[in-house]
């Protein structure tokens, strides 16, 4: 049995109580990361803490793998991957573009996910069926938009600075044939492409918890997204989204290695 809406929401609010009071606040913020910069910070396992309790309590059958503390059963039919802040760069410089990623797999393709970013009171959730927005808007039914040109594009990534090599050269190339390019929205980006503001997103190095919530919204919405070689996307990597599959199409072209 799937887990419907509420729950979602339950997860969602639970990692909520344990971010929001952490955000802007100053707290200690500790690197992963020898030799570089990955920061993780108590909101981060506060929150993974507490969407992996009510997981375990209401569906004990079910995996997990998470950012935080590690993986659990993740070949069982149900896997949920969980990121409970994605843009922990984002969230410590006080830049609301973070968001708690929550994603369902069933046999190993994600059927179900959500973006929260509850400062600015927006939910986005796919269902199974359909991607619908929750926020000071209203709520609506998403659909991404129609742009079949890479001259039309609005194009967004976390940041240049990730990519290497021939993979640098893929992207800057793609880069200089949009009409608009964006750096810096982590997941946010994925949820304005779902919306119909964006029409590609492409980031290299993703884990599975960076993008398994965000598959179903993009997909749900009407969009694309796989890997740079046109494969799933479920266990991260190098991925490119877009809003439709001719604008897909063109881009893997440019990327695919």
């Amino acid at each position: 049995m799937l887990p419907d809406r509420s729950f979602f929401d339950r997860l969602a609010d639970a990692a909520k109580a344990e971010t929001m009071p952490r955000f802007r606040m100053g707290g200690s913020v500790i690197n992963k990361l020898e030799g570089g910069f990955d920061p993780v910070t108590e909101a981060d396992r506060s929150a993974e803490a507490a969407i992996r309790t009510l997981i375990e309590n209401t569906f004990p059958g079910h995996g997990i793998l998470g950012e935080e503390y590690g993986n659990v059963g993740v070949d069982r039919e149900h896997v949920w991957v969980i990121d409970p802040i994605d843009g922990t760069r984002a969230f410590i410089s006080g830049l609301p573009v973070w968001g708690t990623l929550i994603g369902l797999y069933r046999n190993g393709n994600a059927v179900m996910g959500l973006m929260d970013q509850p400062f600015t009171g927006e939910r986005y959730f796919a269902d199974g069926e359909k991607s619908v927005y929750r926020g000071p808007g209203g709520e609506k039914v998403l659909s991404t938009r129609s742009c079949e040109t890479l001259s039309d594009a609005v194009l967004f990534t976390t940041s240049p600075h990730l990519y290497a090599g021939e993979l640098r050269e893929r992207f800057e190339a793609l880069q200089a044939r949009v009409r608009l390019f964006r750096y810096g929205c982590d997941c946010y980006a994925f949820a304005l492409l779902a919306s119909g503001h964006v029409d590609l997103v492409i980031e290299c190095g993703l884990k599975p918890y960076d993008v398994g919530g965000l598959i179903p919204l993009i997909e749900q919405a009407g969009g694309v997204i796989t890997t740079w070689q046109g494969g799933p996307a479920e266990m991260g990597g190098e991925i490119i989204a877009a809003g439709s599959p001719e604008l897909h199409e063109r881009a893997l072209e440019m990327l695919r290695i």
